[in-house]
């Protein structure tokens, strides 16, 4: 088997994206239709280390490898210890004699890749401080399934632009050619080494990749408004935060700014009152819970990808997403 690792949204191409979000809506159709899906993943044995807590990611992916057909084992935050009480690479060998697929949610993105160099099996990376590409995947599902399209869209994100969101979506927005804007205080900019990639990948995809420290100029004409927690774990200056970001608040009068038809997404857990008001992220324009609800289905198209690969299974992918069709062949 091919080693396939997921450390970054980027570790697809434009095309393997385009093909992990067909499959998974393939997935998500057979699943509501029939019940369930062909378990196509029987005896795979996947093990989740994960030393931050999580909702969505850990449901997502236990539910996604038991429904085709394999098995989960998950260590928590304090069975984990990675480079503590144990060697990474201690760590990462042990693992990979037994399971066939490492999902790692850590602290560190260094860990993450040090986990996939000593692994003999893929790692998946289902956060870490850089990239939450897991996440993004199902953001483009969301946005594709409503929209009908993902070329020539405008995505902008408020708030925090230092953040693991906010840098897969630049990235996957630059892949799949959707005009990205990130409006943040100063200060709180994203990670230039992201800022280059995401620029570089953009020349050929035709997207325009935009920061600004202005929230109303960017959020203007835009398709989908996206914001995520002013407050990660481990940040101790919480007041001091609060009052820096209160101008990129996502609020009505924010979001009356955007097209008339666009959409808010939110990857959870929310603050209502912080980063977004009530009325907005429980209003008509939220998809958040579609969102979360597409992240069952693309891990299943991951997981399949990672051990099988799409390329064979899917033909006349076209880049723009208006003309998909797929093979009979499974």
């Amino acid at each position: 088997m091919i080693k396939r690792d997921f450390l970054s949204i980027t570790d697809l191409s434009a095309k393997e994206i385009w093909q992990v979000l067909i499959w998974a809506k393939k997935l998500k159709i057979e699943l509501k239709t029939k019940g369930k899906n062909k378990p196509q993943l029987i005896d795979k044995q996947m093990v989740m280390l994960f030393e931050k807590p999580s909702l969505r990611t850990k449901l997502s992916f236990d539910i996604a490898i038991s429904q085709l057909g394999g098995h989960a084992v998950y260590f928590g935050p304090k069975e984990v210890g990675l480079g503590k009480r144990e060697s990474i690479a201690d760590v990462s060998k042990v693992i990979s004699s037994m399971a066939d697929l490492i999902v790692a949610r850590v602290f560190s993105h260094q860990d993450l890749e040090s986990l996939s160099q000593n692994s003999r099996v893929p790692v998946i990376n289902a956060l870490s401080d850089i990239e939450h590409p897991c996440q993004v995947l199902a953001d483009l599902m969301t946005i594709w399934e409503i929209k009908r399209k993902l070329k020539s869209l405008t995505l902008t994100y408020i708030g925090d632009g230092e953040n693991n969101v906010s840098h897969s979506l630049s990235l996957g927005c630059a892949l799949l050619g959707i005009n990205f804007k990130c409006a943040a205080p100063d200060g709180f900019w994203m990670n230039k080494d992201i800022v280059n990639k995401a620029r570089q990948l953009a020349l050929n995809s035709g997207a325009q990749i935009l920061e600004t420290d202005n929230p109303k100029e960017a959020v203007k004409g835009t398709d989908v408004v996206y914001t995520d927690t002013w407050l990660s774990m481990g940040d101790t200056d919480r007041n001091k935060r609060l009052k820096i970001f209160q101008p990129f608040q996502v609020n009505q009068s924010l979001m009356i700014l955007a097209k008339k038809d666009a959409i808010f997404m939110h990857d959870l857990p929310a603050y209502r009152g912080n980063e977004v008001s009530a009325e907005v992220i429980d209003g008509p324009q939220s998809v958040v819970f579609r969102q979360a609800e597409n992240r069952l289905h693309v891990q299943k198209a991951l997981l399949i990808w990672i051990f099988e690969g799409l390329t064979e299974r899917i033909s006349n992918v076209k880049l723009g997403g208006d003309s998909i069709s797929i093979c009979k062949k499974e």
